[in-house]
């Protein structure tokens, strides 16, 4: 686009008497890709330890299957996770992960949850040691999202895995 010299008159002459304004604004320099990778692993770190103590200690029935309703949930609700009448959308499968790897794994399916509307997860924990199948509720149970759980019906894992139920927002 070429500019005419009558129009280049019209602007300095319209502008006339303007005063220059100073740049006083400080626009933060951004982040390189690895260092906000880090900085995103970080604070998901912290929300894991935020929401999943190693330490805490829920009144969860040891002896038959594990499940958990939160108060003020209706009972029905694990009837109705028992007899697999809730399909779940989303799959974790933590086999062979290592306590803290299935801490940050636990993390990001709730965080997904969340951000997809998801009401209904499965997490399959297999039989091995026992270890991350007696911490993973212990862990769910604090999550504020997280409205019920029990163990899996056969189709959806039998006793090596877990429904949740996810409290979602209504759209």
């Amino acid at each position: 686009m070429i500019v005419e010299a009558d129009d280049i008159k019209l602007f300095h002459q319209q502008i006339k008497g303007a005063k220059r304004l100073t740049q006083d604004t400080y626009v933060a320099p951004r982040l390189k890709s690895k260092r906000k990778q880090q900085y995103k692993e970080l604070v998901q770190q912290q929300d894991n330890l935020f929401y999943f103590s190693d330490q805490y200690e829920p009144l969860l029935q040891e002896d038959q299957k594990v499940r958990y309703l939160r108060e003020g949930e209706d009972s029905h609700l694990l009837k109705q996770l028992r007899r697999g009448d809730f399909a779940p959308e989303l799959f974790l499968d933590l086999h062979g992960l290592t306590r803290e790897q299935a801490k940050t794994e636990l993390a990001a399916l709730l965080h997904a949850c969340e951000k997809e509307n998801i009401h209904c997860a499965s997490i399959m924990t297999g039989y091995g040691t026992f270890a991350l199948k007696q911490q993973i509720p212990r862990w769910l149970v604090q999550h504020p999202k997280v409205r019920a759980l029990h163990q899996a019906p056969k189709e959806w894992g039998g006793d090596a895995a877990f429904l949740i139920l996810f409290e979602t927002v209504e759209k």
